[in-house]
């Protein structure tokens, strides 16, 4: 009974490991490349319309609260910033389901590696933009 169910388990943990870096079909990758642009566009209007809203409540300040609408612009240039770093980061994830094995790996690290140096250096900006 117990090697059964060693056999088992292995068996299942082969199959599982298997089906982790099989490349996607050219349709599913071109579908799946599709909605993830679609999704990354929602996001970037849906940030480009936060970052005009609270532009448009800081044109109604007094110039003594100028330091809060540099703040507040950084944070929303930050954000922008973000949501195209993490649209472009989804897109190529889902290119890089055409690949195989270690070229999928490599290819999903690379758009890994450069969603994290996006974001850091959106937010360096954001930091010597604050007062």
């Amino acid at each position: 009974m117990r090697t059964f169910l060693v056999s088992g388990i292995a068996a299942t943990l082969v199959l599982a490991m298997a089906g982790c870096n099989n490349a996607k079909s050219p349709d599913t990758v071109a579908k799946d490349v599709a909605a993830a642009e679609q999704k990354a566009s929602v996001e970037v209007a849906n940030s480009e319309k936060d970052a005009a809203k609270d532009l448009s409540k800081a044109a109604d300040k007094v110039d003594d609260k100028l330091v809060a609408f540099n703040n507040d612009a950084a944070k929303d240039a930050y954000n922008l910033a973000v949501a195209k770093a993490d649209g472009d980061r989804k897109v190529a994830i889902a290119n890089c389901s055409a690949l195989n094995g270690d070229a999928q790996k490599a290819c999903k690290d690379q758009a890994d590696a450069d969603y994290s140096a996006a974001k850091a250096s959106a937010k360096a900006v954001a930091q010597s933009e604050k007062q």
